[in-house]
């Protein structure tokens, strides 16, 4: 009888610890997916909070994009309807309106086109050669530092030469052609770009010049290593600006002595009071000025796209 007691004793205690674990098995299973869900429905706010800003960045900067354009928009209809005629007290033949620069463009275009290529040559020949004559100056003054620097100072007193005096020199040097230009704009650009390259290779932090001194890198090594790298942001910065100062080498060297180009052309009109066409020519220029500085800032961002600056939204 004990016996039988002890048994149904022990069955019950057996029903009850499986009746106890069902229960607690039950509770982890029910725990499990809630724990789960709401993992998954922070990964989902998160992943819709991130969708939300970045079109909230995307929006801003199509805005950024765009107010420049609606600016100019903006001055040009201003200009159209002669509000700074009314300003500055000019007349409508001292300074033509957008439609008639627009009209003499038109009429113009193959003569503008053939002009806008010769002084685009003497741009880019002068452009080149000055700069590749600065970045060689500053890379010598690189590896002999103690008279290099002094070059390079030396060198940059040549942009304190006004390019109204520079450009009759040149043309007494190489006569009436392309290549006087070519020399004046070569002139102008290539102090800008030794001072900046050199700024470039020679600033640099003193660890890692150190540590590859540590491990007996060569000056060539180090140069190419670590010099050369961190001075490609100055080298792209010297570009740009040599090619912004570049068109302005070409137009005004093409007043003095010269058969064609932007500058001849301009030059000319104004003596003859034409000017829509002489503003068209300005403005050939600064289209011609701005394609090809846009052109160096996609190099920039193809070769180098960590120097590219992030702002802040």
């Amino acid at each position: 009888m004990n016996d039988h007691v002890w048994k149904h004793r022990n069955k019950e205690d057996r029903v009850t610890a499986a009746v106890s674990g069902g229960t607690s098995m039950s509770s982890s299973a029910i725990i499990t997916p809630t724990s789960a869900s709401a993992s998954r429905l922070q990964e989902q706010q998160g992943q819709a909070e991130e969708r939300r800003w970045t079109r909230r960045l995307r929006g801003r900067s199509m805005g950024l994009r765009l107010l420049p354009a609606l600016a100019g928009l903006i001055f040009l209809l201003l200009w159209q309807l002669r509000l700074f005629h009314y300003m500055f007290s000019l007349e409508i033949y001292q300074l033509p309106v957008p439609s008639s620069i627009a009209s003499s463009i038109k009429d113009n275009a193959e003569m503008l086109f053939r002009y806008a290529m010769y002084s685009g040559t003497e741009m880019l020949g002068g452009f080149l050669l000055g700069s590749s004559l600065g970045a060689l100056a500053a890379i010598v003054a690189c590896f002999f530092p103690t008279s290099g620097k002094a070059a390079v100072a030396v060198m940059s007193a040549l942009n304190a030469i006004p390019i109204v005096a520079l450009a009759p020199i040149m043309n007494n040097w190489f006569g009436d052609g392309i290549w006087s230009r070519i020399a004046v704009v070569a002139v102008i650009t290539m102090a800008a770009m030794a001072v900046s390259l050199f700024k470039g290779l020679t600033f640099i932090q003193p660890q890692y010049h150190e540590l590859l001194g540590g491990l007996a890198a060569s000056k060539m090594q180090i140069f190419i290593k670590l010099r050369l790298p961190h001075a490609l942001p100055a080298l792209f910065a010297g570009l740009k600006i040599n090619m912004s100062t570049s068109i302005i080498g070409a137009i005004v060297g093409e007043f003095f002595i010269a058969s064609q180009g932007l500058g001849y052309l301009l030059s000319d009109q104004i003596r003859l009071a034409n000017m829509p066409l002489a503003w068209s020519c300005i403005v050939i220029a600064a289209v011609l000025g701005i394609v090809l500085y846009e052109a160096v800032v996609l190099a920039e961002k193809r070769l180098i796209p960590w120097s590219r600056v992030r702002t802040d939204p």
